[in-house]
């Protein structure tokens, strides 16, 4: 990452393009058909976004394609339709009822399967539940639970009945739970006895318990029966998932509501680690059309593909890319329970073998630490199926990057790396996978219709590669319709920087063959002796030296630069910690980043502290470099030992 006044000096030169064979297949099979189409997607918006919208199923077509009003943006304007309708009942209507369309294993290794048409069965019973209990349009529902299907059953329930869902991760504590059900003021919360994670039961009613317990108007609380743990029902409250899917009186028919293309479909809160979540929210109309056009170019899927997406569903990616996007597409998506790593670190790649699975889509953080475990683990696995992989999430590092096309791909298959946010619904930056020539850690290009630009300080365009801020220039369907209930906070923190442009909140640069280079969040900025200098870059430098599996970097105080480089770095298995090799990854860093950029401090550690989506929390690490022994609430890790571990090897 780097910003206008810290020119970076990493150039990354190798180029891997698609084979001749994959673009021959593809929906779009070149660069210049991309450039083709991108430059008619951004010269005429309305005309190409109501092009792409005709390939879904509306009860009503909308009037206007786009209505502005200052910062915020209404698509399809009269529009009437319902995304349960457009993800089930169309493919059926089609003849494809009994084509698969969830997949699911348990981390126990068990597996279940759904037909569009038993999806559908499922989620107008599901639907029909909540009209039992009193639940009706635009009331809100709060869904707390593992990676299972009724999960998606839930949110496709929900959309098929006019309900705006609000789906909390797993991981969460009871407080962070409490906080999402008090802003959206949901009257349901579906949840589940326990979920599994590492062979170990985590006690989600019991958080649901204590949450709901401080929401007055929670009215019922739906438990699925997942772990067979014993937990307390609260009676006049509290209802079994199975028992009320079957119940006297509930049909598996439920006509999905005609919904406005700008009426909610959906509230999911940021985590930031201050300050209190925004609840992003999305509508109808929009939100489908991108994840359908996306998911449909990105991932150029076809009638027999098997997709997994490792995402949990209780985040923007999981919502977009393993339940509403691959189904309004008819496709066949995976979920799947439990870790990358349990039993063993083959996990991903038996899942790979066992379900034939073709386009793989993960997070550099999965892909590092699967790298740590060693090669022997996925070259025990054939991967033979897979066409195409992807990243998501954060920026990868070239390294990954190198060993995820090599050991994964077999060098026979391209990789998607994709930016976008909670905020835009879909992918915004990202290659074509038979148009586009990769460039190992850049997101690329553009989406068609996605105008974005690096800027300075001062609003004006930077140069190649000076960096900056990264915004999107032109409103786009799938974005944040406001903040819930704070139209103040939706204008302050996405437009008040540079007028009627979205503010990413990431910094990037593009070099002179116009890619695109995502650098890290915009406060994930060190600033030693007057230079800023990107967090993201530095690891990427510490990570491409030979011995070094994994790495974060944060900043400390220095009485004379302002501050300086911590370093916490993870080796790679086998490799002996020692002085030498602490001094020969700082030179590394120096030889080629800069010697302004090279860690004043470096900390071998076994593992960092990450939340179970695998996202480091970086201001645990500042926390232990800068010596406090109050970290903050851990609640959220995946593992809290970590830390004291940190603690102890804290260089002084």
């Amino acid at each position: 990452m780097v910003a206008e006044d810290f020119k970076s000096v990493l150039r990354e030169k190798r180029v891997f393009r698609p084979s001749k064979s994959f673009s021959r297949h593809s929906d779009i099979k070149s660069h210049a058909e991309y450039k083709k189409i991108y430059n008619y997607s951004v010269k005429n918006p309305e005309k190409f976004w109501a092009e792409k919208a005709l390939q879904l199923d509306w009860f009503k077509k909308w009037k206007k394609v786009l209505v502005k009003k200052g910062d915020f943006y209404k698509w399809f304007a009269g529009g009437k339709i319902n995304i349960a309708y457009n993800c089930l009942d169309r493919h059926i209507k089609a003849g494809n009822g009994n084509k698969i369309a969830l997949i699911w294993e348990s981390e126990d290794g068990k597996t279940r399967e759904y037909t569009y048409s038993e999806l559908l069965k499922e989620v107008s019973r599901f639907s029909n539940v909540l009209k039992s209990n009193g639940l009706r349009k635009k009331d809100r529902v709060c869904i707390y639970m593992p990676m299972i299907p009724e999960l998606a059953i839930a949110m496709l329930s929900c959309a098929r009945a006019g309900i705006i869902h609000s789906v909390v991760f797993g991981g969460f504590s009871s407080d962070s739970l409490r906080d999402r059900i008090l802003d959206c003021r949901a009257k349901l919360v579906i949840t589940s006895d326990g979920s599994y994670r590492n062979g170990k039961i985590i006690p989600l009613k019991q958080n649901a318990d204590m949450a709901a317990e401080k929401c007055g108007f929670v009215k019922k609380v739906i438990v699925v029966k997942r772990c067979g743990n014993k937990v307390k029902m609260k009676k006049g409250r509290d209802l079994w998932w199975h028992q009320q899917m079957s119940k006297k009186g509930i049909k598996d028919e439920f006509p999905a509501v005609s919904m406005e293309a700008e009426n909610p479909l959906f509230i999911l809160y940021t985590s930031g680690t201050t300050g209190k979540p925004k609840g992003v929210l999305h509508t109808q109309a929009g939100y489908l059309l991108f994840v359908y056009q996306t998911f449909r170019w990105v991932f150029d899927i076809k009638d027999d593909d098997v997709y997994w997406c490792t995402a949990d569903i209780g985040w923007i990616t999981g919502h977009s890319y393993i339940v509403y996007g691959p189904l309004s597409c008819g496709a066949t998506s995976l979920m799947y329970e439990g870790s990358p790593i349990y039993p063993r670190p083959n996990r991903f790649w038996k899942i790979v073998d066992r379900h034939k699975v073709t386009i793989f889509y993960t997070a550099p953080t999965a892909i590092r630490a699967l790298m740590k475990e060693g090669n022997k683990w996925p070259n025990s696995c054939s991967l033979k199926s897979l066409r195409l992989l992807g990243t998501v999430g954060e920026p990868i590092n070239p390294e990954a990057w190198i060993w995820y096309y090599n050991l994964i791909g077999k060098k026979r298959c391209p990789i998607v790396d994709t930016w976008w946010q909670t905020e835009t619904g879909g992918i915004l930056i990202t290659p074509l996978p038979g148009a586009t020539p990769l460039k190992p850690g850049s997101a690329t290009f553009p989406f068609p219709g996605i105008v974005a630009a690096v800027l300075k300080e001062n609003g004006k365009r930077a140069k190649p590669d000076e960096g900056g801020e990264l915004v999107i220039r032109k409103p786009w369907p799938g974005m944040l319709s406001t903040v819930w209930r704070n139209d103040k906070r939706y204008k302050e923190t996405y437009f008040g920087k540079f007028r009627h442009i979205y503010l990413a909140g990431d910094t990037a640069r593009y070099d002179k063959d116009g890619y695109f280079w995502i650098m890290g969040r915009s406060d994930d900025v060190i600033k030693v002796s007057g230079h800023r200098i990107g967090s993201a870059e530095v690891e990427s430098h510490i990570v491409s030296h030979k011995a070094v599996a994994e790495s974060a970097v944060v900043p400390i105080p220095d009485p004379i630069k302002g501050q300086a480089i911590y370093a916490f770095v993870v080796l790679k298995k086998g490799v002996e910690r020692n002085d030498k090799l602490r001094q020969e990854i700082i030179n590394h860093v120096a030889n080629h980043m800069g010697h302004i950029a090279k860690p004043e401090k470096m900390q071998f550690v076994d593992d960092l502290p990450k939340t179970r989506s695998g996202k480091i929390m970086r201001r645990v690490l500042k926390a232990i470099a800068e010596g406090k022994e109050d970290v903050g609430n851990i609640t959220t890790l995946a593992d809290p030992s970590v830390v004291d571990k940190l603690k102890e090897g804290r260089v002084k």
